[in-house]
């Protein structure tokens, strides 16, 4: 796998086969990519930390997870994978389309149970952890699942099938037993996947924080503070830190000019750019096309 794959926010890569939209697959970092940077997509996903540590942020909620922890991830939810100092991490992801679990349009599971868990006006915890009242059996559906797509008999489908509802009864059966908290806002989630989406078709062009604090109905000073709160860093930074990963796939991958690259990155100052590339990489332009 390639973390390019994972550089635009919306991602509309396709996971799964049509026949049956299910997919599972190994991940390490640092080995196979050193992070995975925030995204969202259409697909539900279960990361199933096997190895180490690192953290894992899900719609802006971050947590140090560990091995054995499974992080539910549903459809449009904003979440990403980093390295923790230098911890490796070896983790599991099962990607599979909603419409997995549905029989068809009147379907009472997906209508009163899965619908509402994968909107979110059923909210349960994205962070499963030992502390969990129902780890145990949560963790065996996907031993069940490993086991079962490791072998793939004769009607391995079903199987898979079987433990994923199986799971999320646990999951909404517990619910139905305590009160489930939402930290986040989910209008200021909208609001951030707006500036992020505009940023990944306008970052070529010149980009203000006025232009943001408008597309957001901010004011200036209140736009700042918002992108600062959720995403740790100031939006002058984080346009300059995407705009540095787009040059830097440019560079592996054309044949083009520094300069060119650079302007197609939405740089107009070719000295500056140098500059802070070398700062983000460590080497110049050129070196890091060479290696």
């Amino acid at each position: 796998m390639n973390i390019n794959e994972y550089q635009n926010y919306h991602e509309i890569k396709a996971h799964t086969s049509a026949e049956f939209p299910y997919n599972t697959y190994l991940c390490s970092i640092p080995l196979d990519f050193p992070g995975v940077p925030l995204h969202w997509h259409d697909e539900m996903e279960l990361v199933v930390i096997k190895k180490g540590q690192g953290y894992v942020s899900v719609d802006f909620d971050k947590h140090l997870v560990h091995s054995g922890d499974i992080i539910m991830i549903c459809p449009g939810c904003l979440h990403a994978i980093e390295q923790d100092a230098s911890y490796k991490m070896e983790y599991e992801n099962i990607i599979f389309k909603p419409e997995l679990l549905s029989s068809g349009a009147n379907d009472l599971c997906m209508l009163q149970y899965m619908k509402p868990l994968l909107d979110g006006t059923l909210p349960v915890e994205h962070f499963l952890t030992p502390a969990h009242e129902v780890f145990e059996s949560l963790s065996n559906c996907i031993r069940q699942i490993d086991l079962v797509c490791a072998d793939q008999t004769t009607g391995w489908q079903l199987a898979v099938k079987s433990a994923l509802f199986y799971f999320f009864f646990l999951l909404i059966s517990e619910r139905q037993k305590k009160t489930v908290s939402i930290s986040h806002n989910p209008k200021s989630l909208e609001k951030m996947k707006t500036v992020l989406k505009y940023v990944e078709e306008h970052y070529t062009e010149k980009l203000t924080i006025d232009d943001m604090a408008k597309l957001t109905f901010y004011s200036k000073s209140h736009f700042m503070k918002f992108f600062k709160v959720h995403m740790g860093t100031g939006f002058t930074e984080y346009l300059n830190d995407y705009r540095l990963a787009m040059a830097a796939r440019l560079l592996k991958s054309s044949d083009e000019s520094i300069l060119m690259i650079a302007e197609e990155s939405g740089f107009d100052n070719l000295s500056y750019f140098n500059r802070i590339f070398k700062r983000k990489y460590g080497v110049s332009p050129g070196s890091y096309r060479k290696s």
